[in-house]
């Protein structure tokens, strides 16, 4: 496996594992790889820096390691702005799980007061309720119970 860092034609980087530089070039070739961004299918490689271990030596003389980063704060623009989405979410709406589909139902019909909620719908389900009407839409996160 190979992992490369990738540009799109409107300048989005990002990375991607591949089986081998072939797989890359046939995937490009055939127009199967798109930026996650924006969709553009016009896709450079991008500079980086290769993934070096450090010396059995240095390792074993105690240098000190270098800091870790941390992996929960968001990187980049994009995952700052679906970090405020899911805590505006998280706030301001009621996490019914997997009753979301007949929760939504029972709102939408008026069985029950009108109120934001979110949660999980099975893919077959989340379809049937977009076909009746019903003002869904998918979110770009997973809820918190659901992450590791």
């Amino acid at each position: 496996m190979i992992r490369y860092s990738l540009k799109c034609g409107t300048g989005h980087g990002f990375e991607s594992w591949f089986q081998n530089a072939d797989a890359f070039s046939a995937l490009k070739a055939s127009g199967q790889i798109s930026c996650p961004v924006c969709g553009n299918g016009v896709i450079e490689k991008d500079l980086m820096a290769p993934s070096v271990r450090p010396a059995r030596k240095a390792e074993a003389s105690g240098t000190a390691a270098p800091e870790r980063p941390d992996l929960s704060a968001p990187t980049s623009e994009l995952e700052q702005a679906i970090a405020t989405l899911r805590r505006h979410i998280t706030e301001n709406s009621e996490y019914v799980g997997m009753n979301f589909a007949s929760e939504a139902r029972r709102i939408h019909s008026g069985e029950v007061p009108e109120r934001a909620i979110h949660g999980e719908a099975r893919p077959d389900e989340a379809r049937r309720m977009i076909e009746e009407g019903l003002p869904v839409a998918p979110l770009p996160f997973l809820h918190a119970r659901k992450m590791n």
